[in-house]
């Protein structure tokens, strides 16, 4: 079958923030130390609220490296209204006067299926259905729900114990000279699948969650990395810039790098020591 739709299916899971905080340093040491502690105690409780279970967290805290900010928080939730409901409520506590949002990122839990779209076209057509007809997008939908199923503790991920976080969003090209979405769909499954490999070599050092954002952010995914070993994190993106997706169709935008805070070490950070 060779004229079946160009775009690749996708599943969807967890509604996505990510939240970049600068901290008035200044302002918080010149606040009395009786308030300070009902300040963070609250914010504490705001915390474990957020995380909802401590063995499967559905946010996190990071204490980030660099001049683009001092505090990251990530989220993970089922829908979007339960997402903004976690930055209403963060909005309410009163450390919140001490936090500038210097930057966030919305998108939602993405796994993208090159390698199996084609399967999944190719049966329906071979059932005789015509491309987007009530009868293939049916029988499309009946794949991808077994697939959802299968892949649901990838789709709604909780945030993992490892020490270090990092996060960039990108793009794929799309100007006069590359462009992406031109590219017939069997040599962007090809090149999807040996981008993947060089992931895959890297999979018991880093967990990868990819998340979506076209419609929803300036960019079109947002890439979150963890690991126990940040250099891990320039190895693995050094070594993926080398393959043909990247090196001729990636754009990137900034990188952010940050180490876990345990939610009982935020005092101690509060006080300056990590």
């Amino acid at each position: 079958m060779t004229n079946f739709p160009p775009v690749p299916l996708t599943l969807e899971g967890s509604a996505t923030l990510h939240q970049f905080f600068a901290f008035d340093w200044t302002s918080w040491k010149a606040t009395p130390a009786s308030e300070r502690k009902a300040i963070a105690s609250e914010f504490l409780e705001f915390l474990y609220w957020a995380e909802q279970d401590i063995l499967a967290p559905k946010s996190g805290i990071y204490s980030q490296l660099g001049h683009k900010g001092d505090l990251l928080l990530v989220h993970f939730r089922p829908t979007f209204e339960e997402l903004n409901q976690i930055e209403l409520t963060l909005a309410q506590t009163r450390l919140y006067a001490f936090l500038t949002l210097k930057h966030s990122y919305v998108s939602v839990v993405e796994m993208g299926l090159y390698e199996s779209t084609r399967k999944t076209f190719e049966a329906a057509a071979a059932k005789g259905f015509e491309p987007h007809t009530p009868e293939w997008d049916a029988d499309v939908a009946e794949s991808l729900g077994r697939a959802k199923t299968a892949m649901a503790s990838r789709l709604f991920p909780t945030i993992p114990e490892w020490k270090f976080l990092c996060f960039y969003p990108m793009d794929r090209k799309r100007d006069e000279v590359k462009n992406w979405y031109t590219v017939p769909f069997a040599e962007r499954q090809k090149m999807m699948h040996e981008h993947g490999m060089v992931g895959r070599r890297y999979g018991d050092v880093v967990k990868q969650i990819i998340t979506g954002s076209i419609g929803m952010d300036d960019w079109e995914w947002g890439v979150t990395l963890f690991s126990e070993d940040p250099i891990v994190f320039k190895k693995l993106i050094y070594e993926m810039r080398f393959d043909v997706v990247s090196a001729e169709y990636a754009l990137f935008g900034q990188f952010f790098l940050a180490i876990k805070l345990p939610v009982e070490k935020l005092t101690d950070w509060l006080s300056g020591k990590l």
